[in-house]
């Protein structure tokens, strides 16, 4: 049996107070598929809106440990809202699903875009299913909702747009057509209006404002005839207005679309609470980069902020942010942007990183809670700048440190972390269809 010198050999003294205190804090999780797995979380129930992460966008463990968790503050703390690092539009589809409600027609089938093996896999689809059981027996007002926050559906939400108008106000579709035709060339490869707006042979800003502020006019009038349909297209007429600005500043500064991006997430997330009224209890599924403090990141110190900044900000200690985190195993990801997806090794983690505290704890998965108040001792071991990793839909092991490490301090991050020590990757779907007809087409 190894001794505690033997853990922490190779490791400085300071790490090793940490790995210690570590240990003594580390709370075993039972596996992720036992009900008992997120007994532990019961504490988090009482927080408005709960941030869960995850280290990589391609792991089973993390899919599987946000659902249990998901299904357990759901049931038991009464959450209703469940949003996603998504497109809008294509998990409009699944929640109308979720909430037996009749399907909208569309021409495309849902998480189509790269990376579609992210929400079309099978630990996804799980959760898909257990919702719309859940939701079954309750009234159709009390339904748990599942909602996307992402910018990227340029084309679908056009589309989502254009529907809606022609349903309610023919004249105001017309119009609609007419000003969204500045934008139509670049629908199916938005980033390519990136590339003629930096070069000054396109701007559609103020078509795509003009849309919006006309549709929001109309706001009592369409909420009259249907208030649900008519919260969707105005969210997909924001969607077209936001993404048109970020792919027109992409190629200008990584800070600046980061900040866009995650600041119409972070509003879109405000949104559906607002609309849900006082007793909104949201939970959001996205990458640690995402959900984690930016601030207390070198994200932050470069200029960034995010989801996580910003619900601290609004609203305070009704937040509870929960990391995740894995020292090895397997991820699905590309070597590239637009590469086919690959099943990979994920390296052991660094010595001089996070996960490598984690790791020498020999808890092979564990809850680390430091946001109780008598927690001090944790939250001083955690307050260090050290490297932490992430990998997202790309994975470039033989660049690892330059590509998917960066300096964090992690006590003012997270409230807490998830750790699982060796993981699996998720399984995609591909293109089968053995669900209900009225499942939404591709998942």
């Amino acid at each position: 049996m190894l001794t505690t010198s033997d853990k922490t050999a190779g490791f400085s003294p300071e790490d090793g107070d940490r790995i210690a205190i570590l240990r003594g804090h580390a709370e075993h999780l039972a596996p992720v598929l036992t009900a008992g797995f997120a007994d532990s979380f019961d504490r988090f129930g009482g927080a408005k809106l709960v941030l869960l992460g995850e280290a990589t966008h391609g792991t089973c463990e993390f899919y599987r440990g946000r659902a249990a968790i998901t299904r357990r503050l759901i049931e038991k703390h009464g959450f209703n809202i469940v949003t996603l690092e998504a497109d809008w539009p294509d998990v409009a589809r699944i929640d109308r699903y979720v909430r037996h409600r009749a399907p909208e027609p569309s021409r495309e089938e849902i998480f189509r875009r790269f990376p579609e093996w992210m929400w079309r896999n099978e630990e996804f689809r799980e959760f898909v299913d257990w919702l719309r059981e859940y939701n079954e027996a309750l009234p159709d007002t009390r339904r748990v909702e599942l909602r996307g926050l992402d910018v990227y559906s340029l084309g679908a939400s056009i589309d989502a747009v254009l529907r809606y108008l022609d349903r309610v106000d023919a004249d105001a579709a017309a119009r609609a057509r007419d000003r969204y035709g500045c934008l139509t060339p670049w629908q199916q490869e938005p980033a390519g209006y990136g590339t003629a707006a930096i070069s000054g042979d396109a701007n559609c800003e103020r078509e795509a404002v003009d849309q919006l502020r006309e549709l929001l006019q109309h706001r009592l009038e369409y909420s009259a005839k249907d208030g649900e349909s008519f919260f969707d297209a105005a969210q997909n007429a924001r969607i077209v207005r936001a993404a048109e600005e970020y792919y027109r500043t992409i190629y200008r500064g990584s800070v600046a679309s980061w900040n866009l991006r995650d600041r119409h997430m972070f509003e879109t997330l405000r949104r559906l609470m607002e609309a849900r009224g006082p007793d909104a209890r949201a939970i959001v599924w996205a990458h640690n980069s995402h959900i984690g403090n930016a601030a207390a990141t070198a994200m932050g110190w470069e200029g960034e902020f995010n989801i996580g900044e910003l619900a601290r900000t609004a609203f305070g200690n009704d937040v509870i942010a929960i990391g995740f985190g894995t020292d090895r195993g397997k991820v699905a990801a590309a070597s590239s942007w637009d590469y086919p997806m690959r099943i990979m090794n994920v390296l052991p983690a660094r010595n001089d990183s996070y996960e490598a505290l984690f790791r020498q704890t020999n808890v092979p998965c564990s809850l680390t809670d430091w946001s109780a108040a008598q927690r001090q001792e944790l939250r001083d071991a955690l307050s260090v700048s050290k490297l932490e990793r992430a990998i997202g839909v790309v994975y470039r092991p033989d660049t690892e440190l330059m590509s998917h490490y960066f300096k964090a301090v992690m006590s003012e991050q997270f409230d807490a972390f998830v750790w699982f020590e060796e993981t699996a990757a998720i399984t995609p779907l591909g293109s089968r269809l053995t669900s209900p007809q009225t499942y939404p087409q591709g998942l």
